[in-house]
């Protein structure tokens, strides 16, 4: 209710869609003018403020993130590290991938021509493990974030888990020494069983944090802002039947627009 409050309200003022100067503040940047309104609806669910001052963002960063779709975190990153800052945004390449990848490059770019005094900042590189691992100058980044990646990378069509072993090398060649590595993803049960979790989507918090220690990182801490003890994660489509996703379409949508979005692992670590 808050945030369809709050969209009302930017509309009644004109806002949405308008110009906006660089934000600046973690706060500020989640409630500014520039972010789409179908963007801060999920807002309930992601908790941005909270997951990004837990992993320490701040003006003037030099952040990577990790393919970023069509960009619903770069709305908020951008606009923070706007100005001295800068932000990589290691999407995937533009050929030769699905058709939603190429549906969220276009709106990414998209994204970016409209408000360039925010974006002008990005920098865009090419992450495809094995071939394409430069995903920021070595030993540039002040942090690195991936939502919702580490899954993909680990499960079905990755091969033994290579793509995530070479996505934490590059993560980890990215960043500066004491630099950041921030992971959201879909939970898996401890006592779950891996393939099944893989096929649904999800990915067990120990698995992460085992290959993030292998590549050389150290677990800084770990938080439960994300976490949704709703999602029962034993639905048809896997963690795609939730939204925003949908899966399923009309059946049984109010149940699991009810239940949210997936619950989630939230885990810092650092770059020794």
């Amino acid at each position: 209710m808050r945030v369809l409050i709050r969209a009302a309200i930017l509309i009644t003022l004109g806002l949405i869609g308008s110009a906006v100067s660089v934000a600046g503040s973690i706060e500020s940047a989640v409630d500014a003018k520039h972010r789409d309104m179908m963007n801060t609806a999920r807002d309930v669910y992601r908790n941005p403020i909270e997951t990004l001052q837990f992993f320490g963002l701040e003006p003037g960063m030099t952040v990577v993130e990790m393919t970023p779709g069509a960009g619903w975190y770069t709305e908020i990153i951008g606009a923070v590290v706007a100005g001295e800052g800068k932000l990589y945004a290691a999407q995937g390449p533009y050929n030769d991938v699905p058709a939603y990848q190429r549906r969220n490059l276009a709106r990414f770019f998209t994204l970016l021509s409209a408000n360039d005094d925010i974006y002008k900042g990005v920098e865009m590189t090419t992450f495809k493990p094995p071939y394409q691992l430069a995903i920021a100058p070595a030993g540039s980044a002040d942090m690195v974030l991936t939502f919702r990646n580490l899954h993909n990378w680990i499960g079905a069509g990755a091969t033994d888990g290579v793509s995530a072993r070479l996505a934490f090398r590059a993560m980890f060649d990215a960043l500066k020494p004491g630099g950041i590595l921030g992971i959201v993803d879909h939970r898996w049960p401890e006592d779950g069983d891996v393939e099944a979790g893989m096929k649904a989507g999800y990915i067990k918090e120990s698995m992460a944090i085992k290959m993030a220690e292998e590549a050389g990182f150290r677990l800084e801490a770990k938080s439960e802002v994300n976490a949704n003890p709703d999602d029962t994660k034993d639905y048809e489509r896997g963690v795609w039947t939730l939204p925003p996703v949908l899966a399923l379409g009309a059946q049984n949508r109010e149940g699991y627009l009810a239940i949210g979005e997936s619950d989630r692992f939230t885990l810092k670590f650092v770059k020794p």
